[in-house]
């Protein structure tokens, strides 16, 4: 297939968290549902459902619109890639649709990256992180088609990426702490956070 069938969606912006919380919802099965919620909602097609952390097996997911209607299945292929900067990390997926509507994009190439926002510590000394995505789009003469799709769908993800980074800090209590309770209720999981084990 030619390079000029295919076309690119692309994020960039900083999230209000830090770089190993953005790194850890990233490899999280809840937060790639919360990103999505309400317009699509993912299923996992497997009879254990989906796993706590992504791993680098094959997932399968049935897609719903508005929580009503089937749009098709689709195939997760997660990898971790390193970069030329140690301080940037990113995750891929190459996977891409195998039934129903997402059977016309077979073949997805969705970059995630995380990095340190280059502007360095805020005035609270808090690090931000600095996030880029990239999907680049193949299916033939639908191309097109599929790229106002997923670029319409892009932002949204992009808008609820911004709104839940700062639920997904995670400071674990002190080691030393002498007080379970508090400990327990430090280390819960906030509402509409990945669960600590999805990390």
């Amino acid at each position: 297939m030619r390079e000029t069938e295919a076309m690119r969606v692309l994020l960039k912006f900083v999230l209000d968290c830090d770089p190993d919380a953005a790194w850890r919802a990233l490899q999280s099965p809840t937060a790639f549902r919360e990103v999505a919620l309400p317009w699509l909602d993912f299923r996992s097609t497997e009879t254990e459902g989906f796993p706590t952390v992504w791993n680098d097996d094959d997932h399968s997911v049935r897609l719903r619109a508005f929580g009503a209607v089937t749009v098709g299945t689709q195939a997760i292929r997660l990898s971790r890639m390193s970069a030329r900067d140690p301080e940037v990390r990113i995750l891929r997926d190459s996977g891409g649709g195998t039934g129903g509507l997402l059977a016309a994009i077979p073949h997805l190439d969705h970059r995630m990256a995380i990095a340190p926002d280059p502007a360095g510590p805020d005035s609270e000394g808090r690090v931000r992180t600095l996030y880029r995505d990239q999907l680049i789009v193949r299916a033939g003469a639908l191309t097109p088609v599929a790229w106002y799709t997923l670029w319409a769908f892009w932002q949204w993800r992009g808008l609820r990426l911004r709104q839940l980074a700062p639920t997904w800090a995670y400071d674990p209590p002190p080691a030393d702490t002498d007080d379970d309770d508090g400990a327990d209720e430090r280390g819960a999981a906030q509402p509409g956070t990945a669960p600590e084990e999805d990390r």
